[in-house]
This record gives C-alpha cells, sequence and structure tokens, in this order.
C-alpha cells in the first residue's frame, strides 16, 4: 500500500525546544505526540489554559470543564476553520462556504468547517446515513473485511497492527458507503496522511492531496449526475434545502469531511486500543474471555485515547478564564487533554476497562459533535472484536518501534505485534 511517509519527510520543520510549555507549547514536538499525558498534567495544576506563537499562535485549554464550555461557545468561537495550523500567509479559509470558494485550493467539508445556519442543514443532510439503522447496514462488509486482513497475515505470527490492519479498515468502509472505487482505499489513506500528517506543518503538501481529493470527488459528482447509484454521492446530489438543490462544492466538501475525518481519526482508534491491549495481557484476557465487555472497553479506550484535536477561531474579543483573547485568535478543542482530566474521571490516568461513568469527549461535544460517532464506534467495536477472535493471544513485537502521530490527530502509525 502507497503511504505518503514513504515519499517524503512526515516529520515537521525544526523548532527550538519547549521551554515553558504554558507560554510557548508545540503540538508537533516529539516527545509530546509520544506522551501528552504529562503535559496536559502539569498545565492543568500550573496553567490550565496555555498560549503559543509557534504555528500561527493558539490557545490550548486542557481542563473538562473548559473544553466542554468553549466547545459550546458558538458562534463567538467558529468552526470556519477546524486546522489547527492556519493556511499560509493567513489566506482565506481552507473550509470556508463562500460563493467562490472553487478558487481555492482546497475545499471545505460542512458541516465541521461551518457555523450556524449553514451548520444547521448540512448536518441534517447526513445524520440519516450515520444513524445506529444505517450504521449496521454496514456491518457485515466490515467484519469480513477485517476478516480477509487477519488471513493475509495469520501463518506469520506478526502483524502491523497500524499499517497492516487499523489502517486498512476506515478507507474501505468509507469507499463503501460513498460507494467508489475500493481499490482507491490505497490512494485515500495517502491523501489523508497527505493533509492530517505532513500537510499539517506543511502548506504545499496539505494542498497538493486537497486537491488530489476536491479532483477525484468533482469527478465522483459529475459521474453521479449520468449514472446515480445506490450511495451517499448520489443522495447528496439529490437533496434539496430551501427548494433548491444542494451545490456540487458542498457535496464535494461533505465527501472531503468523511473522508479526511472518518479515515485518521478512526483507524487511530482502533490503533491505539490494539496498542494497549498488545502491552496489557490482563485486559485482552478478560475481552477474550467475556467479549460482551467490549462496547463499554471501546468507550473507555475513547477516552484514555481520544486521538482528535479541533480547532476554533476566535471572532469576536473574549476573556475566557482570565485569558484575553482576540478576533483571529486560534483556540484548540483539546478533547484528549479533556478526557484525562481527574476532576471529570476517578482514576482519569487509568485505562479501566470496565469503567462505569464514561461521560467523555472523544466525539466532541455541542452542535459540532461527530456525525459519524456510531459508524466509527461499528469499526472499532468490529475491528477489535474479529482480532480477539482470531488472535486471543499477541504482545508488541519491539516497543521501541512503535511509533505515533500528532499534530491534529494522535495514534500510532508503526505498531509491530506478533503472536
Amino acid at each position: 500500500m502507497a503511504d505518503v511517509s514513504d515519499k517524503m519527510d512526515a516529520s515537521p520543520p525544526a523548532t527550538d525546544p519547549v521551554t515553558d510549555w504554558a507560554t510557548d507549547y508545540d503540538i508537533f514536538d516529539a516527545d509530546y505526540v509520544a506522551n501528552p499525558f504529562d503535559v496536559w498534567d502539569d498545565l492543568r495544576d500550573e496553567c490550565p489554559i496555555a498560549k503559543t506563537d509557534r504555528w500561527g499562535g493558539s490557545w490550548m485549554p486542557t481542563t473538562y470543564e473548559d473544553v466542554v464550555e468553549m466547545a459550546r461557545m458558538v458562534p463567538v468561537l467558529s468552526s470556519r476553520d477546524p486546522i489547527v495550523v492556519r493556511p499560509p500567509d493567513d489566506g482565506p479559509s481552507d473550509h470556508g462556504d463562500a460563493p467562490d470558494a472553487s478558487a481555492y485550493t482546497t475545499v471545505n467539508a460542512p458541516p465541521i468547517s461551518s457555523d450556524p445556519p449553514v451548520h444547521t442543514w448540512s448536518r441534517r443532510l447526513i445524520l440519516p446515513y450515520f444513524s445506529p439503522k444505517a450504521t449496521a447496514l454496514h456491518e457485515p462488509f466490515t467484519r469480513q473485511l477485517c476478516h480477509d486482513l487477519i488471513d493475509a497475515h495469520i501463518e506469520s505470527g506478526q502483524i502491523d497492527g497500524a499499517a497492516d490492519y487499523a489502517q486498512q479498515i476506515p478507507p474501505r468502509v468509507i469507499a463503501h458507503l460513498l460507494g467508489v472505487d475500493p481499490g482507491k482505499a490505497g490512494e485515500f489513506t495517502e491523501w489523508v496522511q497527505g493533509v492530517l500528517e505532513v500537510g499539517l506543518s506543511n502548506p504545499a503538501v496539505r494542498t497538493k492531496y486537497r486537491m488530489k481529493i476536491r479532483e477525484f470527488f468533482m469527478a465522483e459528482i459529475a459521474d453521479r449526475k449520468k449514472n446515480p447509484g445506490d450511495d451517499l454521492i448520489s443522495d447528496l446530489l439529490k437533496a434539496e434545502v430551501d427548494g433548491e438543490p444542494v451545490s456540487d462544492l458542498h457535496v464535494a466538501g461533505t465527501c472531503n469531511l468523511l473522508l479526511v475525518a472518518g479515515i485518521d481519526t478512526t483507524w487511530s482508534s482502533i490503533g491505539a486500543a490494539l496498542w494497549h491491549l498488545a502491552a496489557h495481557p490482563d485486559d485482552t484476557r478478560q475481552l477474550v474471555e467475556d467479549p460482551s465487555m467490549l462496547p463499554n472497553a471501546n468507550e473507555e479506550f475513547l477516552r484514555a485515547y481520544a486521538p482528535v484535536t479541533m480547532a476554533r477561531v476566535v471572532d469576536e474579543d473574549a476573556e475566557i478564564q482570565g485569558c484575553p483573547m482576540s478576533a483571529g485568535d486560534k483556540v484548540l478543542m483539546n478533547f484528549p487533554a479533556a478526557n484525562r482530566d481527574p476532576a471529570a474521571f476517578e482514576d482519569a490516568d487509568k485505562v479501566i476497562i470496565d469503567r462505569q461513568r464514561n461521560r467523555h469527549v472523544a466525539f466532541g461535544v455541542g452542535i459540532h459533535r461527530c456525525a459519524g460517532s456510531n459508524l466509527a464506534r461499528m469499526e472499532m467495536e468490529v475491528a477489535l472484536g474479529v482480532f480477539l477472535e482470531r488472535i486471543p493471544e499477541f504482545s508488541l513485537a519491539d516497543p521501541g518501534a512503535v511509533t505515533w502521530a500528532g499534530g491534529q490527530v494522535r495514534g500510532p502509525r508503526h505498531l509491530p505485534i506478533r503472536f
């Protein structure tokens, strides 16, 4: 499978070491990507809302209470650009819904990149396709896919739980949902990594891969207009808002959202759960002996290893918890840190697979809560369930060889497992 990291340097440009995380944090710092938990713990005690001038500047809350409050501050904190690094040269947001957005080098991603009223109707358009009933229709495909992936490695006694398994599942499920060629899954993976890993700190790479995504979906839209099918793209092209058809640009943007937000986030969650189980045989044994625990365990994995940090743009000057935020500032919705806040979760630093009270915010909170959470949960439960059924005992082949991606989405990218 093509891997963008094989074609270019996936590391962000070198920067000066961080000396004060409260006033100069760096979300791309290698140690932070590998283990951000200690940084968050220290910040909650010393400076719950940190600030930095790196990567265009931003604020970063670390407590559950602050993250939840800020996520609900719409429209003071706008979602028009949820990418954590500013566009090059402070150019137009690559998530705007402006009429001339076709001239931009990137595409939008409604509803996640929209505020009301666009957010309201664009979210309503896609919710039926991610209901529990609709999601269940994709479970047989997902289950067979997981078995096929394991079949390819079962005789060898080893597998890369990230590259060979977790990263192979969401691209194919999304292709199945959109009704596009499943053979494009490898390219989807490359495109998503190009946008959310390498491209997050490299504008040229980011633009390149966003253009690939844009061109692909505009071509798919043109094809569906001639040859409509039983798929999400065809359905969106039939939709109307206030008596008017949804624009091609909007449909392309929604497909962009499903591709970028629906792939990297889910494979990161699956990979992080496998990483945990490979290092904690007691938890693995419990789930093998009692598979009914898996849904509850998945919620704990989502809490403890929440992958996504979104961004908001301050639309008007505001003071939050004593922090003077100016219009144009960025705020990082640090959902992973919120999920590790001891004020909100007992033994927050421990992974307790039978945790009962678990109001995590891995999928966000408020009006922008992830619309595809049911699909992500299904993929995660099936992927882990099949893995545990087929490979009930496994461990990390080389803990030191595990690598993580960070910045926008944190998750393992190489996860050598032996069994």
